[in-house]
């Protein structure tokens, strides 16, 4: 009896340590090892081995390998096979470095239960002795830049390898070099499992592309996306002739693209578009989602336009509501090219408002402008900086700072990638502008801004809010502060996200949040109809009356 108990036990036992894993797991855990060693281990991070070659001869070994044991067995002899790493002697850094470690976390080392303890043991020593030199593989100005990948010319969907070396490589650079990795709504070890179907085995090209395209929008990160040229014969290249904004699941048409074009469709500012080829547009919206970049709801609206309207055929029908009626119609779709857009700019740069309050547009507005601008504008009590819209020139925020500051201030802080500790950021100094002015504006500084402020605009607004006597008037902006990282994935692929992190100098996030206004405004569809600017209705009134 005893025997046999003691048999039992050990078959349980036994069991219990050698348990089938799945192709999933075994993926997932040789995408982080593959990763970490990429960028960890020394004899990989000097660029003496073709790293996407030793992944596509460890896959066999890994989708041989049935149990934990023998996982573990294939990758400890790879990380073997790579040459000795000498142990390293501590050192006292040179320069104190404060952490900023949201992203960072290698406890996978020690929590995947693929993992041996032998082989936990030998990826914390590369880490404690990993290349603290240049690498290989990117480098930093000052936000990362991705560097000698194989482009993969003949790249074609089918190769399980290349589909998987395409997941690696993306995964392991947001795992690393993405500053707001900890602000995502899902998790990206979930991400990979969720994911990994999709490029191991997906039913089609199209599936595979549009898993490239899913898989960057998890970033939540309105820079964030994967182009391809398969976007537009999936989605189609041809749009409608009015521009329009999201509001309560309706299109709203706020402008035309084309006047002359528009009036063959009698497209009016004012409609409200409430279905497309049958579909209510909140169906649209809530289907294509996964394909639209957005830190933020707003951000994604502002982005999903061309997935509710865009399509292959020269038209489609819509239902609209005009004047309280209800009507059916079809309209034309056009490609970008003979849409020819109509929508110059014939608006003044900056002019006078009624009662003395000065009017800019950041936009457009030039640093050689300003002399000129904000002499004319001195003396009134309030100048209104709009910045719905994307500055075109550099710095423009700075130099505007220098007539609205008293004395220099900061107004962002900065996380910038550790080169030496992959995944870890470290806070750079304070950002600061302005200097010591007794002529600086004393009236209100009032700043609009929307879903459209975004990255520079965002930055811009940081920079003017910390004036003396300065208020935000509009909505939630963008989200997504901070210069982008671009780079082609593989052949075919190209992707891009934010680069490195923004915050206010107390460290008050931006990314996904936006701008917070002090006094909230959101267009209404009423609003529109009547052809006005409620946003700046309400910061004049402001202006007048500070309320």
């Amino acid at each position: 009896m005893k025997k046999t108990v003691l048999i039992a036990f050990l078959l349980l036992f036994q069991f219990s340590f050698s348990k089938p894993i799945t192709e999933t797991q075994k993926l997932a855990a040789t995408c982080k090892v593959w990763g970490f060693l990429k960028y960890y281990h020394p004899n990989v991070t000097d660029g003496s081995k073709n790293w996407d070659e030793q992944l596509f001869q460890i896959l066999p070994k890994i989708e041989e390998a049935q149990t934990s044991e023998a996982f573990s067995l294939v990758i400890e002899n790879w990380i073997d096979s790579l040459g000795e790493i000498k142990k390293q002697e501590t050192l006292k850094p040179n320069v104190k470095k404060e952490y900023f470690d949201k992203n960072f976390d290698l406890s996978w080392f020690n929590k995947n239960e693929l993992f041996s303890k032998s082989l936990s043991k030998k990826l914390k020593f590369i880490e404690e002795n990993r290349n603290k030199k240049q690498q290989f593989y990117y480098t930093s100005k000052p936000y990362i830049e991705v560097i000698n990948e194989v482009k993969y010319k003949d790249f074609k969907w089918t190769d399980k390898n290349l589909r998987l070396l395409a997941l690696f490589r993306y995964w392991n650079q947001m795992e690393y070099f993405f500053p707001y990795k900890y602000k995502m709504d899902q998790s990206w070890d979930s991400v990979l499992i969720e994911m990994m179907s999709r490029f191991s085995n997906p039913e089609s090209e199209k599936d595979f592309a549009l898993a490239m395209r899913e898989i960057s929008i998890k970033l939540n990160d309105t820079h964030a996306s994967t182009q391809m040229k398969q976007m537009s014969d999936y989605f189609g290249d041809k749009f409608i002739t009015a521009d329009v904004v999201f509001i309560d699941n309706k299109a709203v048409v706020v402008a035309l693209k084309n006047d002359s074009l528009a009036k063959i469709d009698d497209f009016r500012v004012g409609d409200v578009v409430t279905k497309v080829d049958g579909k209510t547009v909140g169906d649209l919206i809530n289907e294509n989602l996964k394909y639209a970049e957005g830190s933020n709801m707003p951000a994604t609206l502002k982005n999903i336009y061309w997935a509710v309207f865009n399509g292959k055929t020269e038209s489609i029908e819509i239902e609209f509501i005009r004047d309280n009626t209800t009507s059916v119609k079809k309209v034309k779709r056009y490609t970008y090219s003979k849409l020819k857009i109509t929508n110059a700019k014939n608006a003044a740069k900056w002019k006078l408002l009624d009662d003395a309050i000065g009017y800019v547009d950041v936009e457009r507005i030039k640093a050689d402008e300003l002399p000129s601008v904000m002499s004319q504008f001195k003396d009134t009590k309030a100048i209104i900086f709009d910045a719905r819209k994307y500055p075109k020139e550099a710095n423009i925020e700075e130099d505007i700072a220098q007539y609205l500051y008293p004395e220099e201030k900061a107004f962002a802080k900065f996380i910038d990638a550790d080169l030496t500790y992959p995944g870890r950021y470290v806070w750079r100094e304070d950002q600061k502008t302005g200097k010591t002015n007794v002529d600086y504006y004393k009236g209100k500084v009032i700043i609009l801004q929307n879903e459209k402020t975004q990255s520079h605009g965002e930055h811009l607004v940081m920079c003017l809010q910390a004036a003396p006597n300065a208020t935000v008037i509009g909505s939630q902006t963008s989200g997504a502060d901070g210069g982008t990282c671009r780079f082609e994935i593989i052949k075919g692929y190209s992707t891009i996200f934010t680069g490195f992190g923004i915050f206010y100098p107390n460290r008050k996030e931006t990314q996904r949040v936006g701008i917070v206004p002090d006094i909230e405004v959101k267009p209404t569809i009423l609003g529109i109809q009547q052809g006005k600017d409620e946003v700046l209705e309400r910061a004049i009134l402001f202006a007048k009356n500070g309320k």
